[in-house]
């Protein structure tokens, strides 16, 4: 018999597609271990299940694009522990934040016809722009391997550790040929995190940087090589505008004609 409760673990949704907690779900014989071991206190997705905190584990699936998304954040990082955030909407304001670049406010009038009915903020920003953050767990969506890797950590009471080298790194450890050298094919690899396994490269495809930025990523030596291998200004700019486009690292990229 068990001396203490089981861990609650609460799964969250915000602005997104629902593409990250379909990858909880698609971890199947493994959920199912875990279970058993956590008491699975909320996650529409998965159950109707809804209990109150608070939470020893939040999974938060989602950007901040509306003032209720602002006000619940902080609702749900004083009832969580551990606080993580998964996927590229969480971690960087997702594929929505391209508002972020233009006037939102054209955009509500160009579609509603009453825009004034719409409660949604200018820009659409990570979680942890608005609250503390323990962990970011990054992709479009997030690989299931890295998010059971870091719910054993953080169940086991330790510090997660996802690798945080590019995606050139695991072409070579599974023995991709680079598709930039051998193909001519632009790609985002040098600067993207790794994570997917290198999956768009392994099918001779450039790498779209959807695990966003790394550490410390030098697109100033890529955008010139994008651009030798025929990638005009513009679209160079639209390569990098698209899961993680207001990512730190991203955002920024403002290629010379």
């Amino acid at each position: 018999m068990r001396d203490s409760p089981r861990p609650k673990l609460a799964v969250w949704k915000l602005a997104s597609c629902d593409g990250c907690q379909l990858t909880v779900l698609d971890c199947q014989d493994e959920l199912l271990a875990l279970a058993a071991e956590v008491d699975i206190a909320h996650f529409t997705e998965a159950t109707t299940t809804d209990l109150p905190g608070p939470y020893d584990v939040s999974l938060v699936e989602g950007s901040i694009t509306t003032p209720a998304d602002a006000e619940r954040i902080r609702q749900i990082r004083a009832d969580s522990r551990t606080l993580v955030t998964i996927g590229a909407c969480a971690t960087a304001g997702g594929i929505q934040a391209l508002r972020n670049f233009a006037d939102a406010a054209e955009f509500s009038a160009a579609i509603y016809a009453r825009p004034d009915y719409v409660a949604s903020l200018a820009t659409s920003t990570p979680v942890s722009g608005h609250v503390p953050v323990d962990f970011e767990l990054r992709g479009c969506p997030i690989d299931k391997r890295q998010l059971l890797s870091v719910l054993s950590a953080l169940l086991a009471g330790r510090q997660p550790r996802i690798p945080g080298h590019s995606v050139c790194h695991e072409c070579k450890l599974r023995g991709t040929a680079c598709v930039m050298v051998a193909h001519g094919t632009p790609c985002l690899g040098p600067v993207t995190q790794a994570g997917c396994g290198a999956i768009c490269p392994s099918f001779d495809r450039g790498c779209y940087g959807c695990f966003g930025p790394m550490a410390t990523p030098n697109t100033a030596a890529l955008v010139p090589e994008l651009m030798r291998l025929g990638t005009a200004p513009g679209d160079v700019r639209r390569v990098f505008a698209t899961f993680n486009a207001a990512a730190p690292g991203f955002r920024d990229v403002r290629p010379k004609p």
